[in-house]
């Protein structure tokens, strides 16, 4: 991913308002992310961890969505879950039910899409091996690196028509 500036980011959210999006709260750490590394940038919002954001380019674009997270359900570390958009496996509670508004008219009268999405949203991370999850519980892959990084922008790109649909 190209690395992204705060202008960039702020400008591109499909699903709030402008005054929204001048609102939330970016990271400050912009310029020492593992830019080529991502695959689309996403962070949770520590002064509200029930919000998340995330940033991808789709269809030629940017497009950014605001994420809400559903509450947390307490999970044995005996349990695993799967994130959908990379298919990492994590113990308790690293992965998250994140919702989404819908972009226009449906967001407006309520609608969101949902997805379990790694808790933190550095699924580009975990594919590439430069974080592990809480436990050794991640399941060994056939599948190259290349072919894991198709499935995630695959992924992806789905969740992400769903949002931008009106």
């Amino acid at each position: 991913m190209e690395p992204l500036t705060e202008r960039s980011i702020r400008d591109c959210f499909i699903n709030c308002s402008k005054g929204e999006a001048r609102r939330m709260s970016i990271p400050r750490d912009l310029e020492t992310r593992p830019w080529a590394d991502l695959d689309f940038f996403g962070w949770r919002d520590p002064g509200a961890p029930d919000r998340g954001f995330l940033v991808a380019e789709h269809d030629g674009g940017l497009v950014g969505v605001t994420l809400r997270a559903a509450p947390a359900v307490r999970r044995s570390f005996t349990k695993t879950t799967v994130c959908s958009v990379c298919v990492t496996s994590h113990p308790g509670t690293g992965v998250a039910l994140l919702a989404a508004p819908r972009a226009g008219t449906a967001g407006r009268r309520g609608n969101t899409v949902g997805a379990y999405l790694c808790a933190d949203l550095e699924c580009s991370l975990y594919i590439r091996g430069r974080k592990r999850t809480g436990g050794e519980l991640r399941t060994q892959e056939t599948l190259s690196l290349e072919q894991k990084v198709e499935r995630l922008h695959t992924n992806l790109a789905e969740f992400l028509a769903k949002v931008r649909v009106d």
